[in-house]
C-alpha cells in the first residue's frame, strides 16, 4: 500500500470489472472497424490511382480504330457503352471512397474517447474515504457502457447496411443481362432487336427469299406484263452499274448492288416510285488490293446477291470486299476477305441468321485449303467464329434452316454436302453426293433438303443424321433433267427445275419422281419464281413463259421484255422485282391496292 496523508483511503487499483471489459469490447470493435476502413479506403485509392476510365486501354485502342473508321456507327456505340460503364464503375468506388472517410473520422474520434474512457477506469484516484453509492456507481457506469456499446454497434451495423443496399453493381443482376452488356460491349447486337420471324417472313432478305425456296404462297401478279408499254408494270428505272444480283427487298426498300472494274456500289430504291434512294461506293476497304483482280465478263464482280437482316444490308463482290451498310447507305464496316482463286469469280450470295452475317467462301482446289465459312457479327464485322472447308471452288449459296431441334447452315462444294450448327459452326453431318461444278444452290421444303449435282442427279436427304450420312438419310434421287445453272424453287408439294437450255421439269417432293417435263424455246438462267399457283420463268434474251404449279403441263403465257434476265426476282409486299440486264422494273396490282409496307 503506498504512503497516503492521514484520514484518507486509496481506491482499488483494479477498476470497476463490468464497466473495463464493456468498454474494452466496444474499443476493440471500434479498433476493428477502423483497420477494415483503412484497408478498404487504400484499396479503392489504389484502385482509382491504375484505373483511371480516361486511361483504359480498351477505350483507348477503340478511339484510335474510331480515328480511322470515323462512320463507323456501331464502334462509336461500343465506345459509348464502354465509357458509360467504366465511369459509372469509378463514381461508385469514389463513392465509396467518400462515405469510408467519413465513416473512419467518426470511429477515429469514438476510439479516441473511449481509450480516454478507459484510461481514466484505470487511474487510481486518492479518494477521502470510500464512498458508500460506489456499487450503485459502479452499477450506472456499466449500464451506460452497455448503452454506448448498442449504439456504436447500432451506427456501424447501418453504415454497414446503406453500405450494401447503395453499393449497386453496374452489371446486371441475372446471367442473360450479363450476357447482353457483354455483348454490347463487344459492339455485338441482342437478338430481340432484331426483326421477328414474322416480319422477316414477309420481306425478301436474300437470295430466293426467305425460305430460300423462291417461293411465295400468295400473289397477284399479272399474267402479263410489259415493261416497254407499261401494262402490268407499276414503275421501271435505269440500273446504273452492272451486274447478275438479285434484288432484296426490306419494307420500302429495293436494294441491288452492282459494279465493274472501277467502281462497285449498292443501290437503294423506294418500292413503291422506284425512284433512286441513295447510291453508295463500296471502295478502299481495308486490306483490299491496290489493282482489282481480273473477273471474267460472264461473271462480274457483283454476281453475289446481297443479304439483309433487316437493320443493316451487307455485299460482297468478286474482289473479296465485304461490306455492312445502313438503310440509309452510312457504312458500317468493311473488310478484305482477300481475292478468291475462283476460275469463274466468286458468285456464292450471302445470307444471315440472328444478326449473323453467313459467308461461304470457297475457292481454289480442295487440297489448298483455303475454303472457309465465315460467321460476322453483323453491327461490328467482328469474326465470331469460322471453319475450313474440305472443298475447292463452288457457286452455291448457303440455305438456313432448323431440323433436328437446331438451327443448320446447308452447304454445298466439291463432292461434299455439309451441314454446320449455326450457333458455333460445329460440323453435324455430311454426305458426299455431288461432282462437277456446283453452281445450283440447296433448298430445304417439308422437313427434305434438297440439292442439284449439275449433269448428275437431284437428291433429297433428311438432315437429321450425324458424321456420314451419305448411304443411309438419302430419302430420294433422280437423274432425269438435273440442272446445271439454276436452283431447285418448291411450292412445298412440287419441285420444279429448269436446264439453262429451257427444259422444265415438276418432280414430287416426297418421292422425287418426275411428274411432267415441258420444254421452252429459249435458255434460261434464272431461277424459277413461284407466286401462289404461277411459276415465272425469264429468259437471258427477255422471253418470259408463265406456267401452272400443278401435277399437269400447263403453259398460261408467253411474252417478250425486251431485255435479258439473268438475275432472279424478289417477291414481297404483293409485288415482284425484276432485274433485267439495264433497267430495275415492279410488277403488280395498282399501287393503291398494294398492302402498306412498315418501315423498319
Amino acid at each position: 500500500m503506498t504512503a497516503s496523508h492521514p484520514g484518507t483511503h486509496l481506491a482499488p487499483a483494479v477498476p470497476p470489472p463490468a464497466a473495463a471489459r464493456s468498454l474494452t469490447r466496444t474499443l476493440v470493435v471500434v479498433a476493428v472497424l477502423c483497420g477494415l476502413a483503412v484497408v478498404t479506403l487504400l484499396a479503392i485509392h489504389w484502385i482509382t490511382r491504375h484505373d483511371d476510365p480516361l486511361k483504359s486501354p480498351l477505350l483507348a485502342a477503340l478511339k484510335e480504330q474510331l480515328v480511322a473508321e470515323p462512320r463507323n456507327e456501331a464502334l462509336k456505340e461500343q465506345i459509348r457503352a464502354l465509357d458509360l460503364t467504366l465511369r459509372r464503375r469509378h463514381a461508385w468506388l469514389l463513392a465509396v471512397y467518400g462515405f469510408g472517410a467519413w465513416f473512419l473520422l467518426v470511429a477515429a474520434v469514438m476510439l479516441v474517447l473511449m481509450g480516454k474512457a478507459l484510461a481514466r477506469l484505470h487511474v487510481t484516484p486518492s479518494l477521502p474515504q470510500p464512498r458508500p453509492d460506489a456499487a450503485e456507481r459502479a452499477a450506472d457506469t456499466a449500464r451506460r457502457a452497455r448503452l454506448l456499446t448498442f449504439v456504436v454497434a447500432a451506427l456501424a451495423a447501418g453504415g454497414a447496411g446503406w453500405l450494401g443496399l447503395s453499393a449497386r453493381s453496374v452489371l446486371p443482376a441475372d446471367p442473360a443481362g450479363v450476357e447482353k452488356l457483354l455483348a454490347k460491349l463487344r459492339g455485338e447486337e441482342d437478338a430481340t432487336d432484331l426483326p421477328s420471324p414474322a416480319e422477316y417472313a414477309a420481306n425478301w432478305p436474300r437470295f430466293l427469299g426467305p425460305t430460300g425456296n423462291a417461293f411465295v404462297p400468295e400473289a397477284a401478279f399479272p399474267l402479263q406484263f410489259d415493261p416497254v408499254g407499261g401494262t402490268g408494270v407499276r414503275w421501271k428505272t435505269p440500273v446504273s452499274a452492272p451486274g447478275f444480283s438479285s434484288p432484296l427487298i426490306w419494307s420500302n426498300r429495293v436494294f441491288l448492288s452492282g459494279g465493274d472494274v472501277s467502281n462497285r456500289v449498292v443501290l437503294a430504291f423506294d418500292l413503291a416510285t422506284g425512284q433512286p434512294a441513295w447510291e453508295r461506293p463500296v471502295m478502299n476497304v481495308p486490306g483490299s488490293p491496290a489493282r482489282p483482280p481480273e473477273i471474267p465478263e460472264s461473271t462480274g464482280f457483283a454476281a453475289s446477291t446481297m443479304a439483309t437482316d433487316g437493320r443493316r444490308v451487307y455485299v460482297l463482290f468478286a474482289s473479296g470486299d465485304l461490306a455492312a451498310l445502313t438503310f440509309d447507305g452510312a457504312p458500317v464496316w468493311s473488310k478484305n476477305l482477300g481475292v478468291p482463286h475462283n476460275p469463274y469469280g466468286h458468285a456464292t450470295s450471302l445470307a444471315t441468321w440472328q444478326g449473323r452475317l453467313l459467308v461461304q467462301f470457297d475457292q481454289a482446289e480442295p487440297e489448298d485449303n483455303l475454303s472457309k465459312l465465315y460467321a460476322f457479327d453483323g453491327a461490328s464485322g467482328r469474326v465470331l467464329w469460322q471453319r475450313n472447308r474440305p472443298v475447292g471452288a463452288s457457286w452455291a449459296t448457303p440455305i438456313i434452316f432448323d431440323a433436328a431441334g437446331k438451327p443448320q447452315i446447308g452447304t454445298l462444294g466439291g463432292e461434299w454436302v455439309i451441314a454446320y450448327q449455326a450457333a458455333d459452326g460445329a460440323e453435324l453431318w455430311r454426305a458426299k453426293l455431288l461432282s462437277g461444278e456446283i453452281t445450283p444452290s440447296p433448298i430445304f421444303v417439308g422437313g427434305l433438303f434438297i440439292a442439284a449435282s449439275p449433269a448428275d442427279r437431284l437428291f433429297a436427304l433428311r438432315p437429321d443424321g450425324t458424321g456420314d450420312v451419305t448411304k443411309s438419310h438419302l430419302v430420294w434421287e433422280s437423274d432425269e433433267s438435273v440442272p446445271d445453272i439454276t436452283s431447285p424453287a418448291s411450292n412445298g408439294e412440287l419441285v420444279f427445275t429448269v436446264l439453262s437450255h429451257g427444259v422444265v421439269t415438276c418432280y414430287d417432293l416426297k418421292d422425287g419422281k418426275p411428274v411432267w417435263e415441258h420444254e421452252l424455246d429459249f435458255e434460261v438462267n434464272a431461277t424459277p419464281a413461284i407466286a401462289g399457283n404461277r411459276v415465272y420463268l425469264f429468259g437471258t434474251k427477255g422471253r418470259v413463259a408463265v406456267l401452272a404449279a400443278a401435277r399437269e403441263a400447263k403453259e398460261l403465257a408467253r411474252f417478250d421484255l425486251g431485255e435479258g434476265v439473268f438475275a432472279s426476282p424478289a417477291m414481297a409486299h404483293g409485288v415482284m422485282v425484276v432485274r433485267t440486264v439495264k433497267n430495275l422494273f415492279c410488277v403488280g396490282p395498282a399501287a393503291g391496292a398494294r398492302p402498306e409496307a412498315k418501315s423498319p
